[in-house]
C-alpha cells in the first residue's frame, strides 16, 4: 500500500503577494529549547547491548532462573508448603554479593504496605485474611554448582533482610560473571480465599476449588537497565521475572484432579487408561473431547485406582518466567488439539453452563495469534473457571466460574493473549503495564472480529476513546500501574495503548501490512528477552521507517489531546485557473494526518490525505489546492478516524 507520507496530492503554486499566506516561524535561536511535538523522543542511548535499531545487541545478556519444586496441599488448612532448590546462572558481567527474592505472598501480611493503598473491598485488597510466607529455611548449596564434579555438597545458611514483598539473600561468597548459585528454600503459606484476584480458592458443590499462583519464592530480575529490580508487590503492578526450566511436584488428595503449567510427567499414576486414551485422541482433534464428563465430575472413577491418601502429580515447564497451577476433586475436564498443541478447559459442574465453549475459545485464540502474530511455543494452554476473574500466567489462565457467551470469550481471548505479552515477550508489568495488558488488548480486537466474523469498528473505539480524553481524567500509560487510580487503570494501561496501536495501524500510517510486519519483527526479537519501551519505540521505527517521536510523546508519555479545525475556506481566481486555500488548525496538543473531504457547488465530493508533517512548523497549516468548481464545505475526518475531542469544529460550510 501507499505510504501515508505520499498521500499528500497537492498542487502548490507561487501564490501573488495579495494571496500569500502568513509568514513561516522563524527557527528557533541558538539556546532556545526545542518546545515542538515533532522534537526527536530522548531515550536512553543506544548500546551494543540494546540498539538504536531496538534490537537486543551483539552484549545483550540476561539473567537464567531454573526451579525445582517439591509441594503440598493441606486442603484442612488450606496450605501450601514446599521446597525449591533454585540454580541461578550470572551472565551478566558484575560480581554479585546478594540476591533478591520475590516473596509476593507477604502481600497478605498483617500491616504490608498493600493493606494501606487498598481499601477494604478493593479488587486487590486482602479482605480481612492475614497469611504471608513462612521460610524456614534459605540455604546455599556447595558443591551442586557445574564443574564440582564429585565435591561434597555442603549447605551455608544465608542471612536474609525481609523488605515487604522482597527478601534479600546475602551470599557468604561472591557470585561472579558466568558462576552459578544453587540455593535450598523451605517454605509455607496459608492460601487466601481472595488473593488479589490473582489466585485464591471458593467452594463448589461443597468442594474446595484452589487457584495456586505467586506461590514459590521466585529470584528478581537483575538486568542491564536497572540492576536488580525490587519494586514492591502492591496489588495492581504484577510482575518482571527471569526465564528457566521449572520442574514441580504436587502432591494433593488423591481424589483432587490438577491443571498446571507445562507438560504432566507421570500420567500413569495419576491419569487412568480411559482419560490417556481421550486426551491422546484430543490433541490429534479439531474438536472437543471429553475427558471427564459432567456426570463422572468428582465420581472416584475418574481417578486411577489405589490406596486412600494423596497423588503427587509431576510437572516440567521449559522456557518460562512462572507456573501456576488449580486443583479440585470436581473438575469437568475437556480438551482439543491444534498443531500439536494440547488445549484444555477445566471447570465445576457449578460453573456457567456457556464453559462448554471454553476450549472452543482456547483454541480459536491460540491458533489466531499464533497465525497473525508468533507461534505459540508452549506445549499446552489451559483455561481453569474458578473464583478469579481473570489471570494469566505460562500455558495457564484463570477465568471466572459465571463468565458466559461473549464475555467468556473475552476474557479467554485477553488472558490467553497474555501468552505472547508477557509470557513470550518479557516485558516489566510492574513499571510499564501497557507493554503487556495494551499489547494484548490491541490483539484481541482481531481475535475477536475473526472469531465473531464482526466487521472492523473504525470510528467506535476512536470515539469513545476521545469522549473520555474530553474528561481530562487521562493519565500517560508510562506511569507505573501502582501509581494509577484503580478507576483509571483500565484506560491507562490497556484501552489507551491498544487505541494508540490500533491508531498508528489504521490511520496514522494507513497501511497494516507494513505495521504488522514491524510488530511481528520486534515480538521475533524480544521473544524470551526482556524489551523496555525503548526497545518498542525503537524496533517499531526502524521496521516502520518512520520517526514517531511526536506519537510516542503526546500518546505514551503524556495526555495530548487531538483537535483538528477547519477554520475558514477561501477561493482564489486568476487568469492560471482558480484555487481554494483551506486554513487549518490543529488546537489539540497532539498533531495528525488530516483526511479532508471537499464539497463542491456541483454537489461532487473529493477526498484529500494531508501527511503529519503539514504541522512540522507549527499549529496553523494552508492547503492550497487547484479547483474546477466552488468549495462549498470542506470536513476533517469525516470517517472518524483519529480521536478527535471537538469535532465541532471540524466542518466549514459556506
Amino acid at each position: 500500500m501507499i505510504v501515508a507520507a505520499l498521500f499528500l496530492a497537492v498542487a502548490w503554486q507561487q501564490p501573488t503577494a495579495a494571496q500569500a499566506p502568513a509568514p513561516a516561524p522563524r527557527p528557533l535561536p541558538v539556546g532556545v529549547p526545542d518546545t515542538s511535538p515533532f522534537r526527536r523522543l530522548e531515550l536512553p542511548a543506544a548500546t551494543t547491548i540494546r540498539t538504536g535499531a531496538g534490537a537486543p545487541g551483539r552484549d545483550y545478556w540476561q539473567q537464567r532462573v531454573d526451579y525445582s519444586i517439591k509441594a503440598q496441599l493441606d486442603t484442612t488448612t488450606h496450605t501450601v508448603s514446599g521446597t525449591e532448590t533454585v540454580r541461578y546462572k550470572n551472565r551478566s558481567p558484575d560480581s554479585l554479593r546478594y540476591v533478591w527474592f520475590q516473596v509476593d505472598q507477604n502481600i497478605y501480611q498483617e500491616g504490608s504496605r498493600a493493606d494501606y493503598l487498598n481499601p477494604p473491598g478493593a479488587r486487590f485488597a486482602a479482605r480481612g485474611f492475614s497469611g504471608g510466607y513462612t521460610i524456614s529455611e534459605l540455604v546455599a548449596v556447595r558443591g551442586a554448582e557445574p564443574g564440582h564434579g564429585d565435591t561434597p555438597v555442603k549447605k551455608v545458611a544465608l542471612a536474609t533482610t525481609a523488605n515487604g514483598t522482597m527478601l534479600r539473600a546475602d551470599l557468604d561468597r561472591g557470585l561472579p560473571p558466568g558462576g552459578t548459585a544453587t540455593f535450598e528454600i523451605a517454605f509455607k503459606f496459608q492460601v487466601p480465599e481472595h488473593g488479589s484476584d490473582r489466585m485464591g480458592r471458593q467452594q463448589y458443590g461443597g468442594h474446595w476449588l484452589y487457584e495456586i499462583a505467586e506461590w514459590y519464592p521466585r529470584v528478581a530480575v537483575y538486568d542491564d537497565v536497572r540492576g536488580w529490580n525490587t519494586e514492591q508487590y502492591l496489588g495492581q503492578g504484577e510482575f518482571y521475572l527471569e526465564y528457566g526450566d521449572i520442574d514441580f511436584a504436587l502432591t494433593v488428595p488423591r481424589n483432587f484432579v490438577v491443571a498446571a503449567s507445562g507438560t504432566l510427567l507421570n500420567p500413569l499414576e495419576v491419569l487412568t487408561g480411559a482419560q490417556r486414551t481421550r486426551l491422546a485422541q484430543a490433541v490429534k482433534s479439531d474438536s472437543t473431547v471429553t475427558i471427564i464428563g459432567r456426570d463422572d465430575a468428582g465420581s472416584a472413577a475418574t481417578r486411577p485406582t489405589g490406596p486412600s491418601g494423596t497423588l503427587t502429580w509431576k510437572f516440567s515447564a521449559k522456557n518460562v518466567r512462572d507456573v501456576a497451577w488449580a486443583a479440585a476433586p470436581n473438575f469437568i475436564w475437556d480438551a482439543s488439539g491444534w498443531n500439536g498443541i494440547l488445549m484444555q478447559s477445566f471447570y465445576p459442574p457449578q460453573a456457567d453452563t456457556g464453559w462448554s465453549r471454553s476450549t472452543v475459545y482456547v483454541r480459536h485464540t491460540i491458533k489466531h495469534y499464533s497465525e497473525k502474530w508468533f507461534p505459540y511455543p508452549y506445549p499446552t494452554a489451559i483455561n481453569v473457571a474458578g473464583p478469579v476473574g481473570g489471570m494469566e500466567y505460562p500455558m495457564i489462565v484463570f477465568c471466572g466460574s459465571r463468565a458466559s457467551g461473549r464475555n467468556l470469550f473475552g476474557v479467554t481471548t485477553h488472558e490467553l493473549g497474555h501468552q505472547w505479552f508477557p509470557m513470550t515477550v518479557g516485558s516489566n508489568e510492574r513499571l510499564f503495564a501497557w507493554m503487556d495488558e495494551g499489547f494484548n488488548t490491541f490483539i484481541n480486537i482481531y481475535s475477536e472480529l475473526a472469531f465473531y466474523h464482526d466487521s472492523l469498528p473504525r470510528g467506535a473505539y476512536l470515539d469513545q476513546w476521545a469522549q473520555f480524553a474530553k474528561t481530562g481524567y487521562d493519565v500517560p500509560p508510562m506511569l507505573p500501574a501502582d501509581r494509577v487510580s484503580g478507576m483509571l487503570l483500565g484506560q491507562a494501561a490497556y484501552n489507551k495503548p491498544a487505541i494508540g496501536l490500533y491508531l498508528l495501524r489504521h490511520d496514522i500510517l494507513a497501511d497494516s501490512t507494513r505495521f504488522d510486519a514491524a510488530f511481528r519483527e520486534y515480538i521475533r526479537r524480544w521473544a524470551f528477552k526482556h524489551p523496555t519501551p525503548s526497545d518498542f519505540f525503537r524496533s517499531m521505527e526502524d521496521g516502520l521507517g518512520e520517526d514517531l517521536s511526536w506519537f510516542w510523546r503526546g500518546w505514551f508519555y503524556r495526555s495530548d489531546v487531538v483537535d483538528i479545525a477547519v477554520d475558514s475556506v477561501k477561493m482564489h481566481g486568476d487568469s492560471t485557473g482558480r484555487t481554494a486555500w483551506v486554513y487549518l488548525s490543529s488546537p489539540g496538543q497532539l498533531p495528525m494526518p488530516v483526511d479532508l473531504r471537499l464539497t463542491y457547488a456541483d454537489s461532487s465530493t473529493q477526498s484529500v490525505r494531508l501527511p503529519v508533517e503539514i504541522w512540522y512548523l507549527g499549529n496553523h497549516h494552508v492547503y492550497v489546492k487547484p479547483v474546477k468548481a466552488e468549495v462549498t464545505k470542506v470536513e476533517a475526518d469525516p470517517l472518524h478516524a483519529i480521536p478527535d475531542v471537538r469535532r465541532e469544529n471540524n466542518v466549514w460550510a459556506k
